[in-house]
């Protein structure tokens, strides 16, 4: 069950993720790909057609006022990808690899 906030075009699923509302776009995920790639609200609608410019707004809107704990959602999801991006930059990997003809 979806639960509406102050933030048109914004619902909370039942963990307290923030979604954009009728979507599964989820608000980290367009924050991620802003940071990741630099891309402004009219290059996420680009990328995004599905979402009005109005319901991108509302999400940075969102991040902003949530920063923090937002922040702490990516950090947490990154953790991961950054394990296995150092499992493979090392050495021995990087050797193996090589060995195979793969690098």
């Amino acid at each position: 069950m979806a639960v509406a906030t102050t933030y048109e075009h914004i619902t909370l699923d039942d963990a307290g993720v923030p979604f954009i509302e009728n979507t599964t776009t989820k608000i980290v995920e367009l924050v991620i790909e802003s940071k990741a790639y630099g891309w402004g609200p009219e290059e996420i609608h680009f990328q995004h057609p599905y979402l009005s410019l109005g319901q991108i707004h509302s999400a940075f809107a969102y991040y902003w006022d949530h920063r923090s704990d937002l922040d702490r959602d990516i950090q947490r999801r990154q953790e991961p990808i950054e394990e296995i991006r150092l499992e493979v930059e090392s050495p021995e990997i990087r050797e193996r690899l090589k060995a195979k003809g793969l690098l």
